[in-house]
């Protein structure tokens, strides 16, 4: 058995010898590597288990030729390999481009073709047309890998030894890139270093107070930050098991709970919870913390919660360019969690409500969300000039949502979103954005244009409903609009309502009015949640 490395207790001294992320993560394992780490209903796997089959991975991406620095593409099921060969990207040094699972052909092609991988690790049952696109996108190797841990990257690993020595890598190199579209409809890659992903764990796991014997439930997907950074980077750091479930089964859910102590989610998964008679205080006996977020958990559900099981959710905030930038306080001695709030800054982060002119605006009034820290993202890849429009001249990054801090009894100190000025929408915790159904439904014949907005759902948080002005004569059938959208847009995205209208509202400038249509379909979904 490997010997266990040393645990640092700075991040100071974590990073002084390797700032690569792997090293960092590592220095949190426990002790005894025969310990579980992630139990699946099929098997478990140890720490060392992580440690030996990541380090075959990074050997199968090594001996392919692939140079620290080059990205690895990859959209796989979720599986606890999956995971290991994260890991094995950041021991390897490359940068790893995580991909919802849901995305076309069309959608991945954009995405391969903007980040020119190296390598491409798909599901084998998608090999045929990632194969052509990542030869269209000069990607040198693609690898699969299934949601069983088999596949061709698995039989590469085999032969490989179960040692690798970490790629050193500085602080301000990239370790991934995370890709979030932009109201314009072109996808922006997030840069993501080393640093800003360690500083974000290590500040989380004092500010949630993770420890050695805690069991995480871990139902989130690990293409998105929320399931790959902050739930797995804080198991990992704390050297504490994760229960490991492909995604959210509330049977399974209420058969693991009692052996847990934290769990995250978003918002859906507590609806859920809440919906099923099995969901008790005594199912959470053992649970210490409950954790919400990727989209605005609603004030009714924190309460039912709380009478429910006797726990209150802690809702914290961040995005794919920040990590976590403000949450409620787990330790009450810093406060307490309040409904439709996401509680303060961070530690060693900061939070700011402007005008537009950048400046301050009073407590309790709502501005624009800005940010600073460590955590903070390096820009956009190769897009220079959006990187600068979204800075401030002092060094703020301008998050696009609308908040305040304090208001109506809240301590002056606690951040409240209270909308997006990108026009965008969370559904079920992924992030929407309107511009590119409205590009797909506007080039469908008889279609004059449309608007695509987010109106209120009970599970998902947000749904998305479209609005499409016909062309003078024409008549739209609303069923071949969606039979259209499907095959190039992933489900998540599709609308739960389509209607047909004659105008759509604008104001003296000529720009679509979408609060108007918010207001008007706001109780569009209510016969349907």
């Amino acid at each position: 058995m490997m010997p266990a490395a040393p645990i640092m207790n700075t991040q100071e001294t974590t990073l002084q010898s390797n700032a690569n992320l792997y090293a960092v993560l590592a220095s949190g394992f426990p002790a005894d590597r025969q310990a579980i780490a992630i139990q699946t209903p099929e098997r478990d796997y140890s720490w060392d288990d992580i440690d030996r089959s990541s380090a075959r991975m990074a050997n199968v991406l090594s001996s392919l030729g692939v140079a620290p620095g080059e990205r690895i593409a990859v959209q796989v099921q979720k599986s606890p390999e999956a995971l290991m060969l994260y890991l094995a990207s950041l021991r390897a040094g490359l940068v790893y481009l995580p991909l919802n699972t849901a995305y076309h052909e069309a959608e991945v092609a954009y995405f391969l073709g903007d980040a020119e991988p190296a390598v491409v690790v798909c599901d084998s049952a998608n090999q045929d047309w990632v194969q052509r696109i990542a030869d269209q996108a000069g990607a040198a190797h693609v690898l699969t890998l299934d949601a069983d841990g088999t596949g061709t990257l698995a039989d590469a690993a085999v032969a490989q030894p179960g040692q690798f020595d970490i790629v050193a890598r500085a602080p301000d190199d990239l370790a991934a890139i995370l890709y979030t579209s932009g109201t314009t409809g072109r996808s922006k890659g997030a840069m993501l270093s080393h640093a800003n992903l360690a500083a974000n764990a290590l500040t989380l796991k004092d500010y949630w107070g993770w420890r050695p014997d805690d069991v995480l439930l871990h139902m989130l997907p690990i293409f998105h930050i929320h399931g790959l950074f902050v739930a797995s980077h804080g198991a990992l750091l704390a050297g504490a098991r994760m229960i490991w479930l492909p995604k959210l089964n509330v049977d399974q859910a209420l058969h693991y709970l009692p052996e847990c102590t934290m769990m995250m989610g978003v918002p859906t998964y507590y609806v859920r919870l809440l919906a099923d008679p099995r969901f008790t205080r005594e199912v959470c006996a053992n649970m210490r913390l409950f954790i919400s977020g990727s989209a605005p958990l609603l004030s009714e559900t924190f309460r039912q919660f709380q009478q429910r099981s006797g726990m209150t959710i802690l809702e914290r905030y961040g995005m794919s360019e920040t990590g976590m930038i403000a949450s409620n306080p787990y330790d009450p001695a810093l406060g307490d969690r309040i409904a439709g709030t996401v509680g303060p800054a961070l530690p060693g982060e900061s939070v700011r409500v402007v005008d537009d002119a950048d400046q301050p605006v009073a407590t309790g009034r709502t501005g624009h969300v800005q940010v600073r820290g460590p955590n903070v993202f390096a820009g956009y890849w190769r897009m220079p000039e959006k990187t600068r429009e979204e800075f401030t001249t002092d060094g703020w990054f301008r998050t696009g949502d609308l908040g305040m801090l304090g208001g109506e009894g809240t301590p002056d100190h606690y951040l409240s979103i209270v909308g997006r000025s990108k026009d965008l929408i969370i559904s079920g915790g992924y992030n929407v954005y309107p511009k590119e159904i409205e590009l797909v439904i506007d080039a469908m014949p008889g279609v004059r244009e449309s608007a695509v907005i987010g109106v209120p759902h009970a599970d998902f948080g947000e749904a998305v409903v479209a609005l499409v002005v016909p062309l003078p004569g024409a008549t739209l059938d609303i069923n071949g609009i969606l039979a259209g959208l499907k095959p190039v847009l992933a489900n998540f995205k599709l609308p739960k309502s389509i209607h047909t209208i004659d105008a759509l509202p604008r104001n003296t400038m000529g720009k679509v009015q979408k609060n108007v249509l918010r207001q008007q379909y706001q109780g569009s979904l209510a016969d349907r949640q």
